[in-house]
This record gives C-alpha cells, sequence and structure tokens, in this order.
C-alpha cells in the first residue's frame, strides 16, 4: 500500500485519515471497513487455493500467487490491519488444527457454564 504510487490514474488513492479534535484519527467507517474486509477475504481465498497458509513467512509466494488479491487488500486497509489479518489467519488455522488433534485423541469439549474456579463460586454465592 503506498501514499504515493507512480500510477495515479489506475485508482484513487487512498486519503489520510482527518483528525479528530482530541489529536487522535477518525476511525474508518462502516464502507471502508467493508471494503477492507472484501479484500481481505479475496486474497486470503487466493492463498486458500494456492496452500498457503502465512503469508507474512511466505511473502514472496503469496506476493507471485496473489498479487492483484493482495494489492486490492493493502489499498483499502491500513497496513497494520493487513497485518493483523494475516497473523490472525496462522493463529485460527493453528488453533482448528490443535481443536482437530484434541478431537481425534478423544478430547470432549468442556461444560462452560459452570466453569471458572472457586473465584467464580465465590462470586455466584456458593
Amino acid at each position: 500500500m503506498g501514499w504515493f504510487s507512480p500510477d495515479e490514474s489506475a485508482q484513487p488513492a487512498l486519503t489520510a485519515p482527518e483528525p479528530s479534535k482530541d489529536g487522535g484519527y477518525i476511525a474508518p467507517d462502516r464502507s471502508a471497513r467493508a471494503q477492507c474486509w472484501e479484500g481481505r477475504d479475496s486474497f486470503f481465498q487466493c492463498l486458500e487455493k494456492n496452500g498457503i497458509i502465512d503469508s507474512v513467512k511466505e511473502d514472496a509466494k503469496a506476493r507471485q500467487a496473489c498479487a492483484p488479491e493482495l494489492k486490492e487488500f493493502e489499498k483499502h486497509c491500513a497496513s497494520s490491519w493487513v497485518t493483523y489479518f494475516k497473523k490472525r489467519r496462522v493463529m485460527e488455522f493453528q488453533r482448528d488444527q490443535t481443536l482437530k488433534k484434541l478431537s481425534a485423541e478423544g478430547a470432549t469439549p468442556m461444560d462452560t457454564s459452570s466453569a471458572g474456579g472457586a473465584g467464580a463460586a465465590a462470586l455466584r454465592g456458593k
């Protein structure tokens, strides 16, 4: 994602976030977030199709296989969001693999309605 792209006629450049009165920045609106998520989903579908799980570690492979999708993803999302979504994808994959492994070993899900230990029981008045 670049603020200064050489081919400005092809796509309108992202505008810098507007500062708020307190010095922070105004968050993206609903439509901007939706565009970001669409770009993310398209990029992740391409990664899935090409068998790439970690697009951070396999950056060169991901850029080669999914260049147009990555460009759209980076165009519509803040760079911190791009990094976050890429890392979250790996974390979710690892979580799912762990759950499958545990299930295959015969583990059963916990009943979380009564979980919480002694501290939770004290709060419930028991």
